[in-house]
């Protein structure tokens, strides 16, 4: 008998104001060269051949915006656009609780304002997702990392091999993302992100390597090193 592989989600939410950024567009609609930054980094999900569907979550006030994006860049894997919540973790539940799972199937939750995710670390953090029911990017800290209580003086140096940067996408499988998301609401919990919430529950999630590239956009100065990225990408193929 064969046996059916899991399917594969991925949820973007890019409900952000970008206050950080400032000016009148919404970050995750700057345009990064010649297309918004949200386009660029849908691209990296539909052009990954282990992903089966997309769901985006953006304000009210975007979704004509982002269904006219979806239709002209032909995200044919995109199969909803959601309204996205007061925060991540809201946006995230909208789409999550829309989709119809199977408990093996197996959820990827990615920042919509990281366009630089490659297929291949996609890939590896499924396949690891897949032995360990979650996993996570993350990169270790290069430079010295200091604490400071009181924020005059330091008063401890931290071990950075002990520390990791963590980053997105996060995968889990769906029945433990999803109880995850029900015991945060139901303990009004909210966390900084998806690992967050399901440690709460007792899950342990695998670390697997990210990228140094695969950075969040979220100030003018990541907006130009963004740009930076974006060529030398571009000089090595691998868009």
């Amino acid at each position: 008998m064969t046996k059916i592989r899991p399917k594969i989600f991925a949820i973007i939410p890019a409900a952000g104001l970008g206050k950080r950024l400032g000016g009148s567009v919404k970050k995750q609609f700057l345009l990064l060269r010649d297309k918004p930054i949200i386009v660029h980094t849908l691209q990296r999900f539909e052009h990954c051949s282990e992903i089966d569907e997309i769901a985006i979550a953006v304000p009210e006030q975007s979704i004509a915006e982002m269904e006219s994006l979806i239709s002209h860049f032909r995200l044919h894997k995109v199969s909803m656009v959601t309204v996205g919540g007061e925060k991540r973790q809201d946006s995230v539940y909208n789409a999550l609780r829309r989709f119809a799972f199977k408990p093996s199937d197996i959820v990827l939750v990615h920042d919509g304002v990281r366009p630089f995710i490659e297929s291949k670390r996609i890939a590896h953090l499924i396949r690891s997702c897949k032995e360990h029911e979650a996993a996570v990017l993350a990169v270790q800290p290069k430079d010295t990392i200091r604490r400071s209580r009181g924020g005059e003086y330091f008063d401890q140096t931290l071990d950075r091999n002990a520390l990791w940067l963590v980053q997105t996408p996060q995968a889990f499988r769906a029945s433990v993302l999803m109880k995850a998301f029900k015991e945060a609401k139901r303990t009004r919990f909210y966390g900084t992100d998806e690992v967050g919430l399901v440690e709460r529950i007792g899950v342990r999630v695998r670390i697997v390597e990210g990228s140094y590239d695969n950075i969040k956009i979220t100030t003018q100065e990541d907006v130009d090193l963004g740009r930076l990225i974006l060529e030398r990408w571009r000089t090595k193929g691998l868009l």
